[in-house]
């Protein structure tokens, strides 16, 4: 009977002891109820696209409901704002990128919040390459071209960005640094006409995204000199790297991420970071991620820090080179 007493305690304690360590991590129920996943552009562009290919996996195969809602303005710093303000419990993420999360804290006045103190990186998404092209029928057809046209005349050859103070404006900057020439720098607003006048032949050279651009290089009305990451572009794999093209060691992309607000919990950051590699390792999502011209990459928690410092930390110096700012 006293036998029956003490194995009857132990599995009440152990029990208990179950429960208690249930009910104190907060990520064995998560998620419980919606979450909500910032979109920090409208409905259509590449970023909001992204966003739903994540968001309606992680609802189909997670069984999570995760609802995208778009908070525009600013170069995507308003929903990043949003979500700095959110509560720490996991049920508000936002889909950032390097412009906004890492760009805009150097480019914007007054900023509520500083990406390092105020987010968490929780999972990395994917890249996208940055590419350098020009009209059909322009004379350069290589990088060589553009820079022995540059040296013999400087400040001549314009280039056309999305805008001051992007990343695709700063890969320019950086790409002038690393060949010794200068480029005149003409911002648009926005990708389509910055495309729309390096087609007509206004500006010499285009400097844009792989899935803002990839239409028009499909269609053979432009023409892409080279790609500025690491590694070749899925969706332009005849299209050299810059390192391929003399740059040695030239690697510059943009990138694609989920953050949540500082303070939530190591557990809920992970289980989402697992989730979501998950899904970057099934076929159809990284194809509807390939189709947009993006390259999905999956990270630990560990490792996406590690480049979100690292860029947050580099970047400093190069904005600061190029003289970008918006008022």
């Amino acid at each position: 009977m006293f036998r029956q007493i003490l194995i009857s305690t132990a599995v009440i304690a152990s029990a208990s002891l179950g429960f208690s360590a249930a009910a104190q991590d907060p990520a064995a129920e998560y998620p419980n109820k919606p979450v909500r996943m910032i979109v920090p552009f409208p409905p259509g562009g590449g970023t909001d696209i992204l966003s739903r290919v994540i968001a309606n996996k992680l609802t189909e195969v997670s069984k999570w409901t995760v609802v995208p809602d778009n908070r525009a303005g600013a170069g995507g710093t308003i929903g990043i704002t949003e979500a700095v303000k959110a509560a720490p419990t996991g049920y508000d993420m936002v889909m950032g990128q390097k412009d906004n999360v890492v760009l805009g804290p150097y480019l914007y006045k007054n900023l509520p919040w500083n990406p390092t103190r105020d987010l968490i990186p929780v999972a990395h998404v994917a890249y996208t390459p940055i590419v350098i092209a020009t009209a059909a029928n322009s004379p350069y057809k290589t990088l060589a071209d553009v820079v022995a046209a540059a040296k013999k005349n400087p400040s001549k050859i314009t280039y056309g960005s999305p805008g001051n103070g992007t990343s695709i404006h700063l890969a320019g900057v950086m790409l002038e640094k690393a060949s010794g020439i200068h480029l005149t720098h003409v911002p648009y607003k926005g990708s389509n006409p910055a495309m729309m006048d390096a087609l007509a032949g206004n500006v010499d050279l285009l400097v844009s995204s792989v899935p803002s651009a990839i239409g028009q290089i499909k269609s053979g009305k432009l023409r892409a000199i080279a790609v500025t990451s690491a590694s070749r572009s899925s969706s332009l794999p005849d299209t050299p790297t810059l390192a391929e093209s003399g740059l040695k060691g030239f690697d510059v992309s943009t990138w694609y991420g989920l953050f949540m607000s500082k303070g939530t919990p190591s557990s809920i950051v992970t289980k989402v970071n697992l989730e979501v590699n998950k899904l970057l390792a099934m076929p159809e999502v990284r194809e509807a991620i390939l189709t947009q011209g993006a390259e999905p990459q999956s990270m630990s928690v560990a490792n996406f820090d590690k480049m979100f410092q690292a860029d947050f930390k580099q970047s400093k110096q190069i904005v600061e080179s190029s003289g970008a700012k918006i008022e």
